[in-house]
């Protein structure tokens, strides 16, 4: 009989670990693998206490790759609970400066963790299966991409002042205004970016016509799709309803992100600290669904800039206009965001309001209760306090990005153990697999081992009287 508890011992305030166990069948085919998420996260609890205001700049710390969407969803939450809506112009540069963290971002993983398995392959050594080994392959790519990240740090420290941790945005708007001189630094970077963005597209789309019989079977999933959309439902990450659409692409909802709680419910499963959220109405499991570039791709209809349309209309034939399950297309959809998002940049530059001075109000209609909501990097994140009338807060919940994706990266892991292991041996490139499972969702556990692309990961075998037999272990260098 399949052992059905495992044990895990949590990581209190460590990101970055994950473990996997993988249960088998007596013929050698795997019964089920399961992806653990062994770190418990208690930042509402011990935020509870602190003065609204601060939450701009505490809930960066949250994560160190994308700081920026913490720090904004908070002061968008922060702009709620106080009755200060930001001026026009503090809106433009908060959306610029989010703009910087989608780009640095997105450019990191595709080049630095998702470009070793594309470009050196999944069992490539992985002593070379690295930034490392990229460099040796191709040293002009690699500094174009080192050059497209730095685009994408720069346009935040040109905003906010600094690129980690910002203390920019603040309740009814920003502290700093933008410079003209900032501007045409930020737009002189524009082109260069576009062109390596391209490049990078050019790379997934020609690695996918190479290895479209992998694409095709590696965690191949059907589930609803969960992102923000301009009123034209077009891309949008800063500012916008939600649309959450089924497997076929037909909406179900379209919503006011302040009313998350209306369909939104959190799942528990024993054998991980992460919670599963999925649509009340349909319930669990039936109302799962992916956020992400893949996710918010397959919620749009359009995108509202005119290059990263054209290869929306690429991406939209891919399943005859259905939505794409295939997990490995995270990175062709992380590429297009890219894309649109530079392009963005241009408008915001040539927005006349850019350099304007009226970037904070400070006429307070005091509410006690707001909510605040952006799509980061890895997909949608909500901000949500409750204040009392001194601004202190008494309770904070966060639905974090990655947690909307805890179901599309345990089915991801079951669905490439079982693709794969079926009684071979078990080789170091499986185990690349199934961590590559989890990486295309660049889910922010990982984020600890960004810096060497590799992320400590363990594979316990159990045979089907439920007794571990063999493990195998990767841990950061």
């Amino acid at each position: 009989m399949v052992a059905q508890k495992i044990t895990i011992e949590p990581v209190t305030r460590i990101e970055g670990h994950a473990k996997v166990t993988v249960h088998m069948k007596e013929d050698g085919n795997v019964e089920h693998a399961y992806f653990h998420v062994n770190e418990f996260r208690g930042f509402e609890k011990f935020c509870e206490g602190r003065m609204v205001f601060e939450m701009p700049m505490i809930t960066p710390r949250i994560c160190g790759i994308c700081p920026v969407s913490h720090h904004l969803a908070a002061a968008k939450t922060a702009d709620e609970v106080m009755g200060t809506p930001p001026p026009r112009p503090a809106t433009l540069l908060r959306e610029l400066m989010h703009m910087g963290q989608v780009i640095q971002s997105h450019g990191m993983h595709f080049f630095q963790l998702a470009g070793p398995d594309l470009l050196l392959g999944f069992d490539a050594d992985p002593a070379i299966r690295n930034v490392v080994g990229l460099i040796q392959a191709n040293a002009e790519l690699t500094l174009k991409a080192v050059n497209l990240r730095k685009f994408g740090q720069q346009i935040i420290e040109f905003v906010g002042g600094r690129r980690i941790h910002p203390t920019f945005a603040v309740a009814g708007g920003v502290n700093k205004a933008l410079s003209a001189d900032s501007r045409g630094k930020i737009q002189a970077g524009i082109d260069e970016a576009i062109q390596t963005t391209q490049v990078g597209l050019s790379i997934m789309k020609d690695w996918a016509e190479k290895n479209h019989t992998d694409i095709e079977k590696f965690a191949v999933l059907t589930s609803g799709h969960f992102g923000m959309v301009t009123p034209n439902n077009g891309l949008e990450l800063y500012d916008g309803n939600i649309r959450l659409v089924d497997r076929q692409g037909s909406q179900l909802e379209h919503f006011d992100g302040r009313n998350y709680l209306d369909y939104i419910a959190e799942h528990v499963e024993p054998w991980s600290y992460l919670k599963f959220p999925y649509y009340k109405k349909l319930g669990w499991p039936e109302g799962v669904y992916r956020v992400g570039p893949l996710g918010r791709l397959n919620a749009a209809d359009i995108i509202e800039t005119p290059l990263a349309q054209e290869e929306m209309k690429i991406w939209k034939s891919l399943n005859d206009g259905k939505p794409v399950g295939n997990t490995l297309y995270y990175h062709l959809a992380r590429l297009i965001e890219v894309l649109f998002s530079i392009e963005r940049v241009g408008m915001l530059l040539d927005d006349p309001d850019i350099l304007s001075t009226d970037i904070l109000n400070t006429k307070t209609d005091f509410k006690g209760v707001g909510v605040g909501v952006i799509e980061a990097p890895r997909g949608t994140l909500f901000h949500h306090y409750w204040a009392n009338e001194k601004g202190q807060l008494e309770r904070v919940n966060m639905i974090v990005a990655t947690g909307h994706n805890n179901w599309a990266m345990s089915e991801a892991v079951d669905s490439v153990a079982k693709t794969y292991i079926n009684g071979n041996p078990v080789t170091e490139g499986l185990l690349n697999r199934v961590e590559a499972a989890i990486r295309a969702h660049d889910p922010c556990l990982s984020c600890s081992t960004h810096a060497v692309g590799q992320m400590p990961l363990e594979i316990e075998f159990y045979d089907p009287a439920g007794d571990l037999v063999r493990t195998i272990s990767r841990h950061t260098v």
